[in-house]
């Protein structure tokens, strides 16, 4: 017997019958002549509209090319022709199917344009090149952005726990040069290679593990940033951007809704202002991580980093730290401040963060003390998609995949399809 080519034969006949599919459709939709409607229709002005004859437009679609033919109003009143029937379709504006749109918005999230852009080629066959996977991913960001300033209605998937957390967090992202002009920063001339991207996660964790540390439940966890500023001027009338940004996603959640809810932060004063303004009655844990951290590089100025008294000071310290010895750590720490910056400044960390470091005691509560499921999200919402080698990006661009990316990790993708869709049925 012949040897057949399996892989081959079901390529085949995939294409064919995506083919006879995309025949049916195209088949299907012209011959409705419902858009017709008599010979005048109203204008985007409010003036009305003539019916001057049909037009033809060729849409990229998940079953190949389609060639739509639709009915052309155009208002004389103030020059504008258009086909109100790619509104219902959902292709005002756009070459690409609802479908095929929705399909480069999931790869856009997920991976960079090009990467996108082959993916589409081997998984559906359809050719979307690098740059229409971009104009089209931001361009749909730029959506999801927008819904996310409006709906705030609670999802009905996740069962409200008995403790809600929140944690926020900075992380820079590298932007083009034009988007850094005058800014200043980390670099050895003072210039600025990046922008700092404001995030904030919500999680819950009811269970705990062996050791009585709390586990992070599965699928608890939502995400929403974008680059803004997390501090408010003393004449402003409204909360920050990004304070309003984290009050939407807790609305979402239903955070104060919950029996307990706590806040966990690396110590930026920028993150208790945001906690203490909104949600007056939320516990507030400074990372362990972070706290020890602070120890650890203290440990190395006072004796060098090579010297084994960094790492033994520094553990002595560690274990004050999780035995709640907070008067014994700073007593250890004070006698270096006179001759010291590093530990003026760990001193004046700890002192002002002290009723936040109560680490025996939100143990005993059965509280999460460390910001792993942030620390996390900064790389898989952020990192591992806007921080790759070579990427440089637009305040804009940069913000709109971060809407789509945190919209896809949080599950809240369908919901916006889905609100979408109903638009532009309406």
């Amino acid at each position: 017997m012949e040897d057949l080519d399996l892989e081959a034969l079901e390529l085949a006949v995939r294409q064919q019958v995506l083919q006879l599919a995309g025949a049916a459709v195209e088949q299907r939709l012209n011959a409705d002549t419902s858009d017709e409607r008599g010979s005048r229709t109203r204008c985007g002005c409010g003036q009305e509209a003539r019916l001057v004859g049909r037009r033809s437009k060729q849409v990229n679609s998940v079953l190949g090319p389609l060639q739509l033919e639709r009915a052309y109003y155009y208002c004389f009143s103030c020059g504008h022709g258009f086909c109100p029937r790619d509104g219902h379709l959902g292709i005002e504006y756009t070459s690409l199917s609802p479908a095929l749109t929705r399909m480069v918005g999931t790869v856009g999230a997920m991976v960079s344009f090009q990467e996108g852009s082959e993916l589409l080629t081997e998984l559906a066959g359809v050719a979307v090149d690098a740059k229409q996977v971009e104009r089209t991913a931001e361009a749909l960001g730029e959506e999801i952005a927008e819904d996310e300033r409006h709906c705030t209605e609670p999802s009905d998937a996740l069962a409200l726990p008995r403790t809600l957390y929140l944690g926020m967090d900075g992380t820079g992202i590298p932007l083009r040069a034009e988007e850094l002009e005058g800014r200043t920063g980390k670099q050895p001339d003072g210039s600025a290679k990046t922008r700092e991207v404001k995030l904030c996660t919500i999680w819950s964790a009811e269970s705990l593990d062996e050791e009585g540390t709390p586990i992070r439940d599965e699928g608890s966890v939502s995400y929403s940033a974008a680059i803004e500023s997390a501090s408010t001027p003393d004449t402003a009338q409204q909360p920050s951007a990004f304070a309003q940004r984290v009050w939407r996603e807790t609305q979402r959640r239903r955070f104060t809704q919950a029996a307990r809810t706590a806040a966990l932060g690396d110590g930026a004063p920028w993150i208790w202002n945001v906690v203490e303004e909104q949600f007056p009655g939320t516990i507030q844990i400074v990372d362990r991580f972070h706290a020890k951290q602070h120890l650890s590089d203290l440990g190395k100025v006072l004796y060098g980093s090579s010297d084994p008294r960094a790492s033994e000071w520094a553990t002595q310290r560690h274990e004050e730290l999780d035995e709640g010895k907070l008067r014994v750590l700073v007593a250890a720490i004070r006698p270096h401040v006179t001759h010291c910056d590093e530990a003026r400044r760990c001193l004046r960390y700890f002192w002002i963060n002290r009723k936040r470091m109560r680490y025996p005691k939100f143990h005993a509560q059965g509280l999460c003390t460390s910001t792993g499921v942030v620390e996390a999200a900064c790389k898989v919402a952020i990192g591992t998609r806007l921080k790759r080698s070579g990427m440089h990006w637009t305040v804009r661009g940069a913000n709109a995949i971060i809407a789509l990316r945190c919209s896809k990790l949080s599950g809240r993708f369908q919901d916006f399809w889905e609100r979408r869709s109903e638009r532009l049925a309406a």
